[in-house]
């Protein structure tokens, strides 16, 4: 019997032939910016206030990129290609977060995260274990400096960017809907919506104030001026909106104001000073189901919790990189089960908390980021 001798070239050959086959033979291929993860699950060790006082906040894991690039799609065919090409052997760098803003949770329970290290929006589901990455919002138009997002009409998501002065509206899957606020916007940051009156709130922070825009983008309202005064700013930078008030970050001012939906000054929360429990640089802002207000001291690396009269109840953080500590932590948003996600910015990750509440069943009835 001959002997037959395969050479490299005819066993490629007959990969490809392989894989062609298997192409057609309804083989689909997955979007290349789709990864696997992990949604955390606490391990019960890390609990605020410690014992022997009754836990009110569980530590329940970090969000951070993909577990073990694990990239979702066949590789049937970019196997081939690799191996034609002779690469792919290399080893690659995880996809993760580098420097989130803030956030929102949607009410499928996808995680929305704004990142400018990245300059995209990162979008994890923990339903599928998986993440996108939306780096770009149309054909050759990219997101810059991400900051404010949060849910729009009819399931959209809005995002602002703070360089390109304006609020993107996208529909679920990150396609382009439309954009406004070009020519009003000097650098917005945080924003927030009225789901029941149609109105979009915008933090202009070089504006000190307020702009308040219809869905269809048209601007109805200024709220405020500088200074620092009730109802006036000093570079407001997020906001959230709950039981018709309106949150905002009064950052250089030092302080938290809660308006009216009318945009009249009703509470000031915060004072500037050393102690924790004051501010020096606050920036992200959510409530939980009773209507605790969270509140990210960036400067000094904590997340302090406040009850609905603006009293000081609990801090959460520090410098550093172990749970319940942060770097510059950056923006701070909440979900339907009293879940508490913190963007902890120069440590490239969100970290999750969960509210242990007397009332489970209280519902989260907020909108901002």
């Amino acid at each position: 019997m001959p002997t037959v001798l395969f050479s490299r070239s005819m066993l490629l050959k007959g990969l490809v032939v392989l894989g062609m086959l298997l192409l057609l033979g309804g083989c689909s291929v997955a979007p290349e910016n789709e990864y696997a993860f992990t949604f955390p699950v606490s391990d019960g060790q890390s609990v605020w206030p410690a014992p022997p006082e009754q836990p009110r906040f569980e530590y329940i894991g970090d969000l951070i990129g993909e577990d073990d690039y694990a990239l979702k799609q066949s590789r049937g065919f970019q196997l081939l290609a690799e191996l034609i090409a002779g690469v792919g052997l290399e080893p690659k760098s995880k996809v993760g977060l580098v420097r989130p803003q803030s956030g929102m949770v949607d009410a499928q329970g996808r995680v929305y995260v704004t990142d400018v290290g990245r300059g995209a929006v990162f979008v994890f589901d923990p339903v599928v274990g998986i993440f996108r990455v939306w780096d770009h919002y149309a054909p050759g138009r990219s997101f810059t400096q991400p900051i404010g997002i949060t849910a729009g009409r009819e399931g959209h998501v809005l995002v602002v960017d703070a360089e390109e002065r304006s609020v993107i509206e996208l529909d679920a899957s990150g396609v382009l809907i439309g954009s406004f606020g070009q020519d009003l916007l000097q650098r917005p940051t945080g924003i927030a919506r009225d789901p029941v009156r149609g109105r979009i709130f915008v933090a202009d922070t070089h504006g000190d104030d307020i702009k308040v825009f219809s869905d269809s983008g048209e601007l109805l309202d200024v709220w405020g001026v500088s200074g620092d005064l009730p109802g006036q700013f000093n570079s407001p930078v997020h906001l959230w909106f709950a039981d018709n008030r309106l949150y905002v970050t009064d950052t250089l001012n030092a302080r938290v104001q809660v308006l009216d939906d009318q945009g009249q000054a009703q509470l000031s929360v915060g004072k500037r000073g050393l102690v924790v429990g004051n501010f020096v640089r606050p920036k992200g802002i959510t409530l939980d189901g009773e209507g605790n207000l969270y509140v990210v001291e960036s400067y000094y690396d904590h997340l302090l919790i406040y009850d609905q009269e603006g009293r000081f109840l609990l801090p959460i953080g520090g410098a550093g990189q172990a749970a319940g500590k942060f770097f510059l932590p950056a923006g701070v948003w909440s979900d339907s089960a009293n879940r508490i996600y913190v963007a902890d910015m120069m440590n490239g990750r969100v970290s999750i908390f969960q509210y242990l509440t007397d009332n489970p069943a209280a519902p989260v009835a907020a909108n901002g980021g």
